[in-house]
């Protein structure tokens, strides 16, 4: 496992942008997939976007796709999600996560073992 830390949430406008970050402490992220998933009130935590260990490969959920943008830089040990022409529907706590899966980056929350504590973004109409 690895620890993990989210910041870079907060409060915006519809149509603006926030960049998430993670950062990792513990070991290295090189080996891990890495991936973002959210959480609304009242509702499951869903998956956002996933990258593999080497940046290579990427799957994003429907609704986000041209709008969010997961990278990594694993000499920071860190993982960004850019977000960019928010909704209010973007609305959750987002949640970082990681798992040893080699090629693969899997969609269900349970398939990882290695979460971060949320951090809040908040779009208003």
């Amino acid at each position: 496992q690895v620890q993990l830390m989210e910041s870079g949430g907060g409060l915006v406008q519809a149509g603006g942008s926030l960049r998430l970050s993670c950062a990792a402490s513990g070991r290295s992220i090189n080996p891990f997939t890495m991936a973002w998933f959210r959480q609304a009130p009242g509702k499951e935590r869903d998956f956002v976007a996933g990258i593999t260990w080497n940046g290579g490969n990427t799957n994003y959920k429907d609704s986000v796709k041209g709008r969010f943008t997961i990278a990594r830089d694993n000499a920071k040990n860190t993982v960004y999600l850019q977000m960019n022409s928010l909704k209010p529907e973007d609305t959750a706590i987002y949640y970082c996560a990681a798992v040893f899966a080699a090629w693969i980056i899997p969609t269900k929350k349970d398939e990882y073992d290695s979460w971060g504590q949320g951090t809040q973004v908040t779009i208003s109409s």
